[in-house]
């Protein structure tokens, strides 16, 4: 799961970590009266001070900056205008894709005194089974270029969770990409700090880019994204109250609803299985011979007929689908169960698009028997091959 940078933000501020005055706004209006209470509201000066208020877009995607999604305003007119452009965009990034993503909402935010960008990060490291804490002399809009180009002004540290993140990991991490020695010991603290609210927030990725240091000697958070391990949200209401489905595919968050694993991919072959390593086995199975797989779907052991029913309607849901593989190995999910499920979803749906089962496991026989007898057009198939060709060829 995925906020948004405003959110990501209150999150620092619970934790300690300076970041600008802001307030999100959800219209024209709204933003305005951010802009007011930023510049000092209907009891100070008319209008803002000189570049007092940045307008930036709020979505799940980085590169806004450059896709026209961040801009700076001088005065209350001018984020009236600004806001009046960027909300309702089809936001367009490196990260959106070439269909972009639309902007419902904004962030007004004070603006700062940059001296220095830095990037900072906390995230897990499954390699070392430890938390990574990177930082880089060069952040901003950049980052990636700067790890595929430069990868040696990445700086990391991995931090042991039964000890934290030591001063001297930090002041190592302050020091090497080249914090100004009498700001060490905020950016030290602003560290530290970071590190306890990934740890706290249960947070698979919490960024910071960029991390600025002001003229003033101060660092600050300028802006911030975090991630967060799906498997602990049960832990944390408040997190998953800021969750924007409208941020998210519609077909994935219809999964959800039914404990599907859902994801949509570009194919235009729908896979329906039970367990993520046989889906990832099928899908390159699938691309072996010559198709494309259209979604990772994986319907877990315990799927009951309505669950796959509702599998194969978000599958059709998407109109590139051109045909259905569902290929079942029957452990704690039993065939027969998958049977009744794909004779009910096929009735249901009145399937228009071939469909290839393959089978083998617990009740694998009686499955069998079941599709065979339903008097449906199911093609059936012995081996994950043997299921692949079939379905390339029908959907060819």
């Amino acid at each position: 799961m995925k906020i948004h940078e405003y959110q990501a933000k209150e999150l620092l501020r619970a934790h300690g970590v300076p970041v600008p005055r802001g307030y999100p706004a959800f219209s024209v209006r709204e933003a305005e009266e951010a802009a007011q209470k930023l510049g000092g509201g209907a009891a100070g000066p008319p209008g803002l001070r000189p570049a007092v208020a940045v307008v930036k877009a709020q979505i799940h995607a980085g590169g806004r900056g450059k896709g026209g999604g961040v801009k700076l305003a001088r005065s209350l007119a001018e984020v009236t205008t600004l806001a009046g452009q960027i909300l309702g965009m089809q936001l367009k990034t490196h990260q959106t894709g070439p269909e972009g993503q639309k902007v419902r909402r904004l962030l007004v935010e004070e603006g700062a005194d940059i001296v220095k960008e830095y990037y900072v990060a906390a995230l897990t490291d499954r390699a070392t089974q430890k938390v990574a804490l990177m930082a880089s002399s060069e952040g901003g809009m950049d980052i990636e270029e700067v790890a595929h180009a430069t990868p040696e002004k990445i700086l990391k540290v991995f931090v042991d969770p039964l000890l934290g993140l030591s001063d001297a990991q930090a002041l190592g991490l302050a020091a090497g990409i080249g914090v100004p020695l009498s700001s060490q010991a905020q950016c030290v603290d602003v560290l530290k700090k970071l590190y306890a609210c990934y740890m706290d927030s249960d947070a698979s990725l919490a960024e910071i880019n960029p991390l600025i240091l002001e003229g003033n000697g101060g660092i600050k958070a300028l802006d911030a994204k975090f991630n967060f391990d799906a498997n602990a949200l049960y832990r944390h209401p408040d997190i998953v109250a800021w969750r924007d489905l409208d941020e998210e595919d519609p077909a994935e968050v219809a999964a959800s609803k039914f404990d599907l694993s859902y994801i949509s991919l570009d194919g235009n072959i729908g896979c329906l299985v039970n367990g993520a390593g046989l889906a990832m086995a099928t899908m390159d199975t699938i691309k072996l011979f010559g198709g494309e797989p259209a979604n990772f779907l994986d319907v877990g052991g315990g799927a009951t007929a309505e669950k796959v029913t509702e599998a194969f309607k978000i599958m059709l849901g998407n109109k590139s689908v051109k045909g259905i593989l569902v290929n079942i190995f029957g452990g704690i999910m039993k065939c027969d169960t998958i049977a009744e499920g794909v004779i009910q979803a096929c009735k249901a749906v009145n399937l228009s698009v071939p469909l290839v089962v393959r089978m083998k496991g617990t009740n694998e026989d009686l499955g069998k028997k079941m599709l065979k007898e339903s008097g449906l057009p199911i093609i059936s198939a012995d081996t994950m091959a043997d299921a692949a060709m079939q379905i390339v060829a029908a959907v060819r």
